[in-house]
């Protein structure tokens, strides 16, 4: 059977659902599915071809007609959007090389409509599993996913999942707006982190879990020693999107008494200064620990560990006005890579 063959099939089968549907409804995706089956059933020929009545739960997509598929659709509201399969599509089944979608839509007018699954794709939700969002068609001259991210379908649902990945995470940032980050990064199948199951508030964590996560939002935010308005921006959208952490007042986190001068010396300063001084040693705990997607991420740049501190005090250096960061901070790690020339800059 050709495309335009199998085509032809799938204009019958949604010309008789729509004026079914018109008569009397569907009242629920499992009788909608149903219908596409046995409708489908119907009308293909083809002796060859034998439609399964009862396919795994968890198949992609949900009817096999021999080399094509069909992903079923269906909603009670009037808009051809839905959200589709995971971007990961580990059940599919392998006798399928093209993959249409049947869309039933029971609100407003309502009608059933076809469409090739990657020319309807036109977004991917970032949840905990990226999943794919259809529209038939697309409005607002919506562009299909994969012309956006410029990877045919066919070529992208071959790859891997940690090569999916980078197309998608490059697809989401394209669409960050002013104070957003993104908060996966994983490239794998399997995540190398997760966030909790509970937020947490930062006012509630042990003292120690405070200095920890204050080294790691300063290293990977170095724009806190500087004077812009939006220089805590990020601190907070690392807490909440990487660990599951609120903090009410992230400024606080680096220029408050308790934290900048526990000794109560009244000798002054810069609080911003003396604070990170107290947390070096957790800063080059971070630096060895914390994972390369987040530097990619919040420094624009890909570091090795061992360069982490001295590319944090060359960032600092440009943000700070009042002071220098790389004459005051880390000493004794500066003194270390000059007697050790042979360490990168």
């Amino acid at each position: 059977m050709t495309d335009n063959e199998f085509e032809a099939i799938l204009d019958v089968v949604c010309l008789r659902l729509s004026a079914e549907a018109q008569r009397s409804g569907f009242l629920t995706p499992k009788d909608f599915e149903r219908r596409v089956r046995s409708l489908t059933s119907e009308v293909v020929t083809d002796p060859a071809i034998q439609i399964d009545p009862n396919p795994p739960a968890q198949a992609f997509p949900d009817i096999a007609v021999g080399k094509f598929g069909i992903e079923v659709k269906f909603t009670t509201n009037d808009t051809w959007l839905s959200i589709a399969n995971s971007v990961l599509e580990s059940n599919r089944i392998p006798s399928v090389d093209q993959v249409y979608v049947i869309f039933g839509k029971m609100g407003g007018t309502l009608e059933v409509r076809w469409s090739r699954y990657e020319d309807c794709i036109v977004h991917v939700r970032t949840s905990h599993v990226p999943r794919f969002e259809v529209e038939l068609p697309p409005t607002g001259g919506t562009l299909p996913l994969f012309q956006q991210m410029n990877i045919a379908y066919d070529d992208f649902r071959r790859l891997p999942m940690d090569q999916k990945m980078p197309h998608i995470r490059e697809y989401a940032r394209g669409r960050l707006k002013k104070g957003e980050r993104l908060w996966w990064l994983e490239d794998s199948e399997v995540p190398t982190h997760t966030l909790p199951l509970q937020a947490s508030l930062y006012t509630r964590l042990t003292k120690d879990r405070k200095t920890r996560l204050r080294a790691e939002a300063a290293l990977l935010c170095p724009q806190i020693v500087g004077s812009a308005i939006d220089k805590y921006d990020d601190v907070p959208l690392y807490l909440l999107t990487y660990r599951g952490v609120l903090s009410h007042n992230t400024r606080d986190m680096f220029t408050a008494g308790s934290v900048s001068n526990p000794t109560n010396d009244d000798n002054g300063g810069i609080y911003t200064e003396r604070a990170l001084k107290l947390i070096e040693s957790e800063m080059l705990i971070a630096a060895n620990e914390l994972e390369d997607a987040l530097f990619i991420e919040y420094w624009g740049e890909s570091v090795p560990p061992v360069d982490r501190i001295a590319k944090w005090l060359e960032k600092a250096d440009g943000f700070a006005k009042k002071w220098t960061p790389s004459t005051s901070l880390f000493k004794d790690y500066q003194n270390q890579r000059v007697n050790r020339p042979h360490i990168a800059n």
